[in-house]
């Protein structure tokens, strides 16, 4: 639910508290209703003003809601309850920050190695990772791959189990991890255990 106090000119400013005064106007965007909320000395043009700038902001939704259109005093239904939560305000949920996904370098990487840097082994990776990158598997696949170079490395010698693959593999498919993430981190595993066999 956004609460919204509608200006003069049906300017929309967020807020988390409503107080329902006369000179008050609210849009309450409950995504599949939008409730307009007049105070009783609002007039008939800013009532006009505010049903337009709702259909407005209806029209940018991807599903449109239904409007209700509330008077003061004369509140009923579901808004009554409504009405309750936002004298008392709305909690505002705290942004989560999107992690920052990674992405393969292979550019930045080919380019050291052609000005005659040898690859070091964050480059190997990359490069190992641009390469797994570039097959095209499906998402399903890498993670089925990933899952059983992390269960072999985990486990040493013991046989791995189909059964413990599949349950791995869905637990990285439920892990939100991006494509090229999963690239990298079987290029990672596949180059530490080709450097420890070399050992």
């Amino acid at each position: 639910m956004i609460l919204y106090s509608v200006g003069v000119r049906g300017g929309l400013k967020r807020i988390s508290k409503a107080e329902f005064k006369e000179d008050n106007v609210y849009l309450i965007d409950d995504f599949k209703t939008i409730y307009l909320w007049f105070g009783s000395n609002i007039s008939k043009k800013r009532k006009e003003i505010t049903i337009n700038k709702a259909n407005l902001l209806n029209e940018k939704k991807e599903k449109t809601a239904i409007f209700q259109i509330i008077e003061q005093n004369k509140e009923y239904g579901a808004f009554i309850a409504i009405k309750d939560i936002l004298r008392k305000g709305i909690k505002q949920r705290k942004t989560i920050e999107r992690r920052a996904e990674l992405k393969i370098q292979i550019e930045e990487t080919m380019e050291l190695i052609e000005a005659g840097l040898n690859p070091d082994l964050e480059a190997e990776i990359t490069i190992a990772a641009s390469d797994i990158s570039k097959k095209k598997q499906s998402y399903k696949d890498l993670c089925g791959t990933l899952a059983q170079l992390q269960l072999e490395l985990l486990k040493g010698s013991k046989k791995t189990s189909k059964e413990e693959i599949q349950m791995k593999t869905k637990e990285i498919f439920k892990s939100s991890s991006t494509y090229e993430e999963l690239c990298w981190l079987i290029a990672q595993l596949k180059t530490l255990v080709k450097k420890k066999s070399l050992n």
